[in-house]
């Protein structure tokens, strides 16, 4: 994309400059204008999909530690939540992976379930599915329309 020049003070703006302006926000414009592959859509419960710019999503990447060097057993179950900073318009997108940050053998047999997702929280259990000592943590990426 073109980068203007600032003028000098005084500077008359003759023809020469004036395109350059143009020429610029023509550049940008084509660059920012909406099209099919700059949209996202956002399937909500409440409204049904939302296609709404690419630059108007709201995303967040998130991380809770949820057992720190614990000594559990085979079914263990603990409970997280994770709240948003800012309010979504509608329930938002959420997808939750277990991190295994101790590298333990039992943090490598786990499972992670959304139990609720709303406009301002989601909140899930991670269940250790055998015995032993675990580190671990839930990484969260949410998407949605804000609010």
């Amino acid at each position: 994309m073109s980068k203007l020049s600032l003028p000098q003070r005084g500077q008359p703006l003759d023809l020469a400059y004036i395109y350059d302006i143009a020429k610029t926000v023509n550049d940008l414009a084509s660059q920012i204008s909406p099209s099919t592959s700059k949209s996202v859509t956002i399937d909500t419960v409440s409204a049904g999909p939302q296609n709404i710019k690419a630059s108007e999503a709201k995303m967040i990447g998130g991380y809770l530690e949820v057992y720190s060097t614990t000594t559990v057993t085979s079914g263990s179950e603990k409970t997280f939540v994770y709240n948003f900073a800012d309010d979504y318009k509608y329930a938002p997108i959420v997808t939750a992976t277990a991190v295994n940050v101790g590298n333990t053998t039992a943090g490598k047999n786990v499972t992670v379930v959304i139990k609720s997702i709303t406009t301002s929280r989601v909140e899930g259990n991670i269940t250790v599915n055998a015995s032993g000592e675990v580190t671990l943590g839930v990484n969260l990426i949410i998407l949605g329309v804000p609010n």
